[in-house]
């Protein structure tokens, strides 16, 4: 199957699709993440603002780092 691209003509009266989720392990991503992060590729701030969702685990783990870690 093909992959179709839209092109968006800012028209109010098309409906506004909703965006699908995608799960996906965090090692399946991080190696890219950390790639792009150490090259400083442009498109990581287009996701800036995005949400993610974690595991009440993760966050607490990743709160508590970034509280112990030293300063630059």
């Amino acid at each position: 199957m093909r992959n179709r691209l839209q092109l968006f003509t800012g028209d109010d009266d098309v409906a506004t699709a909703t965006a699908e989720q995608v799960t996906v392990r965090l090692g399946d991503i991080s190696r890219a993440l950390r790639d792009a992060m150490r090259w400083n590729r442009t498109w990581l701030d287009d996701f800036e603002d995005d949400e993610v969702q974690v595991s009440p685990d993760l966050y607490d783990i990743i709160s508590a780092y970034m509280r112990l870690r030293p300063g630059a």
